[in-house]
C-alpha cells in the first residue's frame, strides 16, 4: 500500500464528506431507500474504482433499502473489512435552517451567524468552534459519514497503488439509528461472501464517530471493543378505579413512576468499566395505557429504560432489573400505607400486601393451548404493522397478559428492542494481530501525523459493532425469551447471526450529534482519519501478519 500525498488522502475524504452528506438519508424515508442504489452508482464511476466489484445487497424482500459492498482486490486472500452506517436521524429540529441541514459550508455559516448572541454554553461552544474554522456543521456529517468518507478515501489510495497487499472490502449499511438491519444483514452474509469470493477476512474497521465536548483527546481515539446495550422494559398493571376513590387499588402510573425514579441512574445497573465509571441506566420512555381523558386511574402503563454494560451478560441485567422494581414496588406500598395510616383512611389497598414481578416468558407459559393460535397470530399482525419495536413488545405484552389469565396489580418485565452485545478483542491470533497494529498505529501517531491518538477498551457509543464484532451470541437465549417482538418483528437468524471478527473502531469526532449542533472537527477528520485506517490496514495486510 504507497503512502500518496497527504493533500490527495485529505482532499479525498473530504470530497466523499460532502457529496455523502448532500445526499439526504433519513432513517425510514425514501431517501434511505434511494441512498443504496446513488451511492452504488457513483462508485462505479469513479476513476480509482474501475476494476473494483460494486454491488448492493437487499436488507430483506422487498424492504427497498441496500447496504452498498465494493470489493477491491490486491494479492492474496487476506482482507479487511471497512463498514459503517449511511442512514440519518431527521433534520426537522434545525427549524428554520433545516433547507440548509445537509450543505455543510451554508448550514456552517448561518449557524455561525445566528449563535452570536448565544448564552447557553453548548450553543456558546458551537460559535466559538465554527468561528475559530475548525469544524463544519452538516446532519449526519459526524454521524457518520465523514468516517464513510474516509473509509472511501482510502479504498481508492488501495486501488491505485501499483502492487496492493491483500484485499480491502467496504460495505456501507442503513438503519444504524433505528434496529441495524443492514449491519445485521451484513453480518449474516459475510461467511458466504467471503467462502464465494475467496478471501480471508482478518478484521473489522467500524468507522463510527466519537464524540467531545472538551480538547478533542477523547475523540481522537481507537476503540478496541464497544459497550453493549439492553433495553428492559416494565410493563405494569394497576387497580383502575373512580379518581374520586383513589384507596380502592394502586396506580399503574405512580408505580410506573416508582420504578423510573429507582432505576434512573441506579448503581446496581451501572457496569463499571475496569477502574472507569460505567455509564448509569436512563429511563427513555414512559406512558401510561390510556388512549382519552377520564377520570378513571390508568389501568397500565409502560416504561424502558437504556442499559448499557462491558462485562455482564443480559441474564445479570434482568435479573438486577427485576429486584429494583419489586423493591421500587414494595417502597411504594410501604409509603402508601403509612400515608394512608396517617390520614386514618381504609381502602381495598390495605389488601394489596404484594406487586409481583413476573417475567414476558412467565406469561407465555401460562397461555393455554388452545389460545396460542389466536395469539400467534396477533404476534403476527403487530410485527406487520409500522411502530417502533418497543410499542409492540408493548402490544404483545398487554394480549399475553390478557391471556394469562393473572391479576393486577403486577410488573411485566422483559425486552423492548433488540439486544448490542458488548465486544472485545480475543485472545485468538487474529484479534491479538489486530490489537497490536491499533495500539502501534496509535503510539506513532504523534510524530507521524502531529495528533496524539490513544486506545480505549470500549467504544461508549451504540453502533453496528455488536454484530461484527466477537460477541457472546449464546447469552441472547434469556433474551429471546423475553422479547415479545423477537419471533415475528426481530427475526434474529437461530444460527450464525453474528459475524465474530476481531473488530475495532476508528472514526470522525466532533460534537453534538443527533442535535441541530452537530459539527466535525475538520483537520482530525480529513487528515489524520484516513491515514490512521490507511495504516491499520497496511500492518493487517502486509506479508508477514498473516
Amino acid at each position: 500500500m504507497t503512502h500518496a500525498p497527504i493533500a490527495t488522502l485529505s482532499s479525498r475524504a473530504q470530497r466523499w464528506a460532502i457529496g455523502l452528506t448532500e445526499q439526504k438519508s433519513i432513517t425510514g424515508t425514501d431517501g434511505e431507500a434511494a441512498f443504496g442504489p446513488w451511492l452504488a452508482a457513483h462508485l462505479r464511476e469513479q476513476a480509482a474504482f474501475q476494476d473494483a466489484e460494486v454491488w448492493t445487497i437487499e436488507v430483506k424482500p422487498q424492504d427497498g433499502r441496500h447496504s452498498v459492498a465494493m470489493l477491491l482486490r490486491g494479492s492474496g486472500r487476506s482482507t479487511v473489512l471497512l463498514t459503517g452506517h449511511y442512514d440519518t436521524v431527521g433534520t426537522s429540529d434545525y427549524g428554520q435552517l433545516e433547507h440548509l441541514a445537509t450543505r455543510p459550508d451554508a448550514l456552517t455559516k448561518a449557524l455561525r451567524d445566528s449563535l452570536v448572541l448565544a448564552k447557553a454554553p453548548a450553543a456558546v461552544l458551537a460559535h466559538e468552534d465554527f468561528a475559530g474554522g475548525e469544524f463544519v456543521a452538516g446532519r449526519g456529517l459526524l454521524d457518520m459519514k465523514a468516517g464513510l468518507a474516509a473509509g472511501l478515501a482510502v479504498c481508492a489510495e488501495f486501488a491505485e497503488s501499483a502492487k496492493p497487499v491483500g484485499n480491502l472490502l467496504f460495505i456501507a449499511v442503513p438503519d444504524e439509528e433505528n434496529n441495524s438491519a443492514g449491519a445485521r444483514k451484513a453480518a449474516q452474509i459475510l461467511p458466504g461472501l467471503c467462502e464465494e469470493r475467496d478471501l480471508d477476512l482478518l478484521a473489522v474497521i467500524n468507522l463510527d464517530a466519537i464524540a467531545d465536548d472538551g480538547d478533542g483527546s477523547k475523540g481522537r481515539v481507537i476503540a478496541l471493543g464497544i459497550v453493549g446495550k439492553l433495553l428492559p422494559a416494565a410493563w405494569v398493571v394497576g387497580v383502575p378505579t373512580h379518581s374520586g376513590f383513589p384507596l380502592n387499588g394502586p396506580n399503574a402510573g405512580a408505580i410506573a413512576a416508582a420504578i423510573a425514579a429507582r432505576i434512573e441512574w441506579a448503581p446496581e445497573l451501572t457496569d463499571a468499566c475496569g477502574t472507569a465509571p460505567g455509564t448509569p441506566p436512563s429511563l427513555l420512555g414512559i406512558a401510561d395505557g390510556k388512549t382519552r381523558y377520564d377520570v378513571t386511574t390508568p389501568g397500565t402503563a409502560h416504561a424502558t429504560f437504556n442499559v448499557l454494560s462491558y462485562r455482564r451478560t443480559p441474564d445479570e441485567v434482568l435479573d438486577r432489573f427485576d429486584s429494583l422494581c419489586a423493591e421500587a414496588a414494595s417502597n411504594l406500598l410501604r409509603e402508601f400505607r403509612h400515608r394512608v395510616s396517617a390520614q386514618h383512611e381504609t381502602g381495598l389497598l390495605e389488601m394489596v400486601q404484594l406487586i409481583p414481578v413476573h417475567r414476558y416468558e412467565t406469561l407465555l407459559a401460562r397461555i393455554d393451548q388452545s389460545e396460542r393460535t389466536r395469539f400467534e397470530g396477533v404476534s403476527a399482525s403487530i410485527a406487520a404493522g409500522d411502530q417502533p419495536l418497543p410499542e409492540k413488545c408493548r402490544l404483545l405484552t398487554e394480549q399475553a397478559w390478557e391471556l394469562s389469565r393473572l391479576a393486577g396489580p403486577a410488573i411485566v418485565t422483559g425486552f423492548g428492542s433488540i439486544p448490542y452485545l458488548p465486544t472485545n478483542l480475543s485472545a485468538q491470533p487474529a484479534a491479538v494481530r489486530l490489537r497490536a497494529a491499533a495500539i502501534d498505529v496509535a503510539n506513532e501517531a504523534a510524530a507521524r501525523y502531529g495528533n496524539v491518538v490513544t486506545c480505549a477498551d470500549y467504544f461508549a457509543g451504540i453502533s453496528d459493532m455488536s454484530f461484527f464484532g466477537e460477541a457472546d451470541e449464546s447469552s441472547l437465549d434469556i433474551v429471546a425469551r423475553n422479547t415479545p417482538a423477537w419471533k415475528d418483528a426481530v427475526r434474529w437468524p437461530p444460527k450464525r447471526a453474528l459475524a465474530n471478527i476481531p473488530t475495532i473502531n476508528i472514526g470522525p469526532w466532533g460534537r453534538d450529534y443527533h442535535t441541530p449542533l452537530e459539527r466535525l472537527h475538520v483537520g482530525y477528520s480529513f487528515t489524520v482519519l484516513p491515514r490512521l485506517i490507511r495504516d491499520v490496514c497496511a500492518r493487517l495486510l502486509q506479508p508477514d501478519a498473516s
